[in-house]
């Protein structure tokens, strides 16, 4: 698998993308609203491999668990940790092309590069709390 910081590059942060992250403002129930970010990924990058970036810069890397491990911890503890982790409901992506440029010094005309945007969209109540906003 990728190193999900070379999939996820950067947020994006526009006023539409603030908008989106803040949810409905009609619904008045943290518990019950919709959160959508905006992210810059890697071009070669697909949905698959942008959620399991997500969830793992968030929620941490899955770890693989001893036997004897689980059974001595409590499943309380499990439960806790479920609550708290970020699940992604949908991904939805799109190629941008890059704008037209007049650049150096004789202003030639040239291209700035193309970059993919992500929008990845979380269960009701979640939000990502360092995204910048």
């Amino acid at each position: 698998m990728k190193n999900p910081h070379n999939v996820i590059l950067r947020p994006r942060l526009t006023e539409k993308a603030v908008l989106l992250s803040r949810g409905n403002p009609h619904i008045l129930d943290d518990d019950e609203v919709v959160r959508t970010y905006t992210f810059e990924v890697a071009p070669d990058a697909n949905k698959i491999e942008i959620k399991a970036a997500i969830e793992e810069i968030y929620n941490g890397p899955r770890e693989k668990k001893d036997k004897d491990k689980e059974k001595s911890k409590g499943k309380a503890k499990e439960q806790e940790k479920d609550d708290k982790m970020i699940v992604v409901t949908s991904v939805r992506t799109i190629s941008m092309k890059g704008k037209s440029r007049r650049l150096g010094m004789g202003r030639k005309p040239g291209k700035k590069r193309d970059w993919k945007k992500a929008m990845v969209t979380l269960a009701k109540g979640q939000f990502l709390e360092d995204f910048g906003v």
